[in-house]
C-alpha cells in the first residue's frame, strides 16, 4: 500500500451522516495559505492531532513547541486540534491559532464536536482530515513533550509501524499511577502485545495503519492492539512525563471502568474475531460432552435397575435426566452457531483481503474524489461536527460542500 496515496477508511467515512450536524459550516481565516496549487489530497510529512477539552491556557504553548520542533527537523507539520466539546475559550484559541500567519513548514486546521464525544470520537475527527504520512497523537495539557517527536520518527523509519510512548517516570497522583500499571499489565497479558504503557496519549502511526482499524468507544488506547493483530509492527521507546500546570485532569472512576470493559472486547475481537468457531466451538462441545456423560450414566444406572442390581430409576422424576437433555442440547446449537459465524467470517474476509495486503510498486485504488478536486470530510462513530477552521481556501471548501451535500453558509472566520 502506498502512503501517499493511502484512502481515508471506509469506516470513518460517511458524508451523509456529518450533514446533519453541521450548523455554522465552514469556518477558515482568510490568512490560512492557499492548498489548492498541491491539491486537496496532497501529504503533510506529519501531522499530530490534538483532541482537547478546557485546555485554552496551553494550547498557544503547545502549538509553537510543535512548530519549533519541526522547523528544526526540517519536517512540515500539519497540526489538527479537535475541540471535544469544551466549555471555555479552547474553541476561539484554535480558530485564533488556526488564523495565525503560517509558513511554508506548517498548518493548523481545527475542528469542534457539538458536546463531548469522548477522546476516541475525537481522535477520529482529527485522523479523518490528517494529510500526514505520519500521524501523531499528543495530549493537550503540555504533559508530553513535543521535543520527542525526531525520536518517534526515528522508530518509524527504523522499520515500525506504531510507535508508542512509554511515561517511565510519572508526575501524577498515585490514585491515577497505579491503576495505570495495573491496567497495561492486563493488556500486555491478555493481548501478547507487550507496552508499558498502553494508556500513553503520545503515539505515532504511519498512515496506513489507521485506514485499517476502527476507532469507537474508548478504543483509541488500543490502536497498537488492533494494528499488531492486523500484522503491524508496534514498538515503544521512553518519553518525558511533565506535570500538569494548566486545567484539571479528566481521569476518574468511570474511565477505569469502561478500560477494562474494552479491554474484555478487545481481547475478543483479536483472539477470535477471525476464529469464532474455536470460542464458540469449544464451549459448545463441553457442554455436549458433559451432558453426553450424563446421560449415559443414566442410561447405563436404568438397565441395572432393571436387572436388579441397582434401585428402581424413574428418570421423569430425576432433575440430572433434564440438566443432561439441556446440556446437550446447547451443545449442539453452540456449534450450529459457531459454524455460521465461520461462514459470515469467511465470507467477510474473502471481500477485505486486500486490506491485509502491502503491494510494493503498487497503489491501492483510492476512494477520494479526485476528479472534482476535493475530498470528503467523514465521520466517525456516530459524532456531528459543529465547526472546523483551516480547512482549505473558498474555492477548495465549496467543491468539498457540493461533493458532501452540505447546505450550511460557506464563510470566512
Amino acid at each position: 500500500m502506498n502512503t501517499n496515496s493511502s484512502p481515508i477508511p471506509s469506516s470513518l467515512a460517511s458524508p451523509a451522516s456529518i450533514t446533519s450536524g453541521l450548523s455554522a459550516g465552514f469556518q477558515t481565516p482568510e490568512s490560512q495559505p492557499s492548498q489548492s496549487s498541491s491539491g486537496p489530497d496532497r501529504l503533510e510529512e506529519i501531522s499530530v492531532v490534538i483532541p482537547a477539552m478546557n485546555e485554552e491556557a496551553s494550547l498557544a504553548e503547545l502549538h509553537e513547541r510543535i512548530t519549533d520542533v519541526c522547523a528544526e527537523q526540517n519536517v512540515r507539520v500539519q497540526i489538527v486540534f479537535v475541540d471535544d466539546g469544551s466549555t471555555d475559550r479552547t474553541w476561539e484559541k484554535m480558530v485564533e491559532l488556526c488564523g495565525a500567519a503560517a509558513d511554508h513548514s506548517h498548518s493548523t486546521c481545527a475542528l469542534r464536536l457539538r458536546r463531548n464525544f469522548g477522546k476516541a470520537a475525537a481522535l477520529s475527527a482529527g485522523f479523518s482530515v490528517a494529510r500526514g504520512a505520519i500521524v501523531f497523537t499528543m495530549d493537550a495539557d503540555l504533559q508530553d513533550d513535543p521535543t520527542e517527536i525526531p525520536r518517534f520518527l526515528e522508530k518509524i523509519q527504523g522499520g515500525l509501524d506504531v510507535v508508542s510512548g512509554w511515561k517511565q517516570t510519572r508526575h501524577d497522583p498515585w490514585h491515577k499511577v497505579l491503576p495505570s500499571r495495573v491496567f497495561n499489565a492486563l493488556v500486555s497479558s491478555l493481548t501478547g502485545v507487550q507496552l508499558h504503557d498502553h494508556n500513553c496519549g503520545f503515539k505515532a502511526y504511519r498512515r496506513e495503519v489507521l485506514a485499517e482499524v476502527d476507532l469507537y468507544g474508548e478504543r483509541h488506547r488500543f490502536i497498537p492492539v488492533l494494528a499488531s493483530a492486523r500484522g503491524f509492527r508496534v514498538g515503544e521507546i521512553v518519553v518525558q512525563h511533565h506535570a500538569r500546570q494548566h486545567g484539571v485532569s479528566k481521569y476518574g472512576v468511570s474511565r477505569l471502568v469502561k478500560g477494562f470493559l474494552d479491554l474484555l472486547s478487545i481481547h475478543l475481537v483479536t483472539g477470535y474475531g477471525r476464529r469464532p468457531l474455536h470460542l464458540i466451538g469449544t464451549a459448545g462441545l463441553l457442554c455436549f460432552a458433559v451432558g453426553s456423560v450424563g446421560m449415559i450414566y443414566l442410561s447405563i444406572k436404568r438397565i441395572l435397575s432393571e436387572l436388579g442390581y441397582a434401585e428402581p430409576l424413574h428418570l421423569h422424576s430425576t432433575a440430572v435426566f433434564y440438566y443432561c437433555i439441556f446440556a446437550v442440547l446447547l451443545g449442539a446449537q453452540c456449534v450450529l452457531a459457531g459454524l455460521l459465524a465461520e461462514l459470515v467470517i469467511s465470507v467477510a474476509a474473502a471481500r477485505d483481503r486486500h486490506e491485509t495486503m502491502h503491494m510494493h510498486g503498487e497503489s491501492m485504488p483510492s476512494t477520494s474524489n479526485t476528479a472534482g478536486g476535493s475530498r470528503l470530510l467523514p465521520n466517525a462513530s456516530g459524532y456531528s461536527l459543529s465547526d472546523w477552521a483551516g480547512l482549505g481556501e473558498p474555492d477548495d471548501r465549496a467543491n468539498s460542500a457540493q461533493d458532501t451535500n452540505l447546505t450550511g453558509p460557506i464563510h470566512d472566520a
